[in-house]
């Protein structure tokens, strides 16, 4: 969950573009609360790389935090945009 001025400003493209080009699989999606919620598997070293993006976000973003807890994995082999 990625909080902070997260909406409208590009988040979420910018967030599946990092993952994929760090290849990971996964989903990200605007929730109705103003929060950024995704899901991310692959190599360790790179889901740490997504969560430095994600901190960061990109140049309109202004992000206060980010909180990940460990879901299980889906198999997944794309990283997708949901409405």
């Amino acid at each position: 969950m990625v909080r902070g001025r997260v909406q409208g400003v590009g988040y979420r493209a910018g967030c599946c573009r990092r993952a994929t080009e760090l290849g990971l699989s996964g989903w990200v999606r605007n929730r109705p609360d103003g929060l950024v919620e995704l899901e991310a598997e692959g190599v360790p070293q790179m889901l740490t790389e997504l969560q430095i993006w994600c901190e960061k976000g990109p140049s309109g973003a202004q992000v206060t935090s980010v909180a990940s807890t460990l879901v299980p994995t889906t198999g997944a082999d794309w990283f997708e945009i949901r409405a």
